[in-house]
């Protein structure tokens, strides 16, 4: 999988690539990451790459030239185009099935938006997929694009010690409910024990002890995740 990352900040990026399963996946040669500066594509002196909007406002828009300039020559640099994502508040909201759509692809090339936005024709022109994190508003793309590449990440073969943990999570596509309650040692603390079933070691008993819990919590902080449990099981069942 190889990520592509147009912003104005690249240094945002420096400590987040070197840390972690990601450093790790990048080590192993399972992920490319890089990262593009949009400046080197500004056509003035200054190196600006946003003006003031027309129709006057609050802020400055960034300009439209050395985004589609940039998106042009960053493209072919790959063994395919990547999947073309903008980072925006406008873009539909990121979940774990579109997580895993996205772990289908080879390449991800995604734009970092600051400051009031982008020129209207950068969208008209590239036509690219608009993501959002949810209904609030970042003072950039670059925390958007890190979620999404950590998200995809968990999903290669081989970036997670146990795959069966990315099936597991919360959301995911083995569980697409909250994750059960998890403990380790010690088996007491202040007064707080481990549920007996977890310690008994008979597997079916601790699995439907799990799927009971999973309904639980569910039920009580994200009800909503409920009916959709609902239709994709009868989904499967056609």
């Amino acid at each position: 999988m190889r990520f592509d990352v147009l912003t104005l900040f690249p240094e945002i990026f420096t400590g987040y690539l070197g840390e972690s399963l990601l450093n790790k996946a990048i080590d192993k040669q399972l992920v490319e990451a890089h990262v593009h500066n949009l400046r080197d594509w500004a056509n003035d002196k200054h190196n600006r790459v946003d003006d003031r909007p027309f129709g006057g406002g609050p802020g400055m828009v960034i300009r439209v030239q050395p985004v589609v300039e940039a998106i042009e020559q960053i493209q072919p640099l790959g063994d395919k185009p990547g999947r073309l994502i903008l980072l925006s508040p406008q873009g539909k909201t990121l979940n774990q099935p579109l997580v895993e759509e996205l772990a289908q692809e080879q390449r991800l090339t995604m734009i970092c938006g600051r400051y009031e936005g982008f020129d209207q024709r950068v969208i008209d022109l590239l036509q690219p997929e608009e993501i959002s994190l949810g209904d609030f508003v970042l003072n950039g793309g670059e925390v958007a694009a890190m979620a999404i590449i950590d998200s995809v990440i968990r999903l290669i073969p081989g970036v997670l010690g146990d795959e069966q943990s990315a099936v597991d999570d919360s959301f995911s596509e083995g569980n697409r409910l909250l994750e059960f309650p998890q403990y380790t040692r010690p088996r007491e603390y202040r007064g707080l024990n481990v549920p007996e079933i977890l310690l008994g070691g008979n597997h079916q008993e601790i699995l439907a002890w799990r799927k009971q819990q999973s309904l639980e919590k569910t039920k009580m902080r994200r009800a909503d995740l409920l009916d959709q449990h609902s239709d994709d099981a009868n989904q499967n069942k056609r």
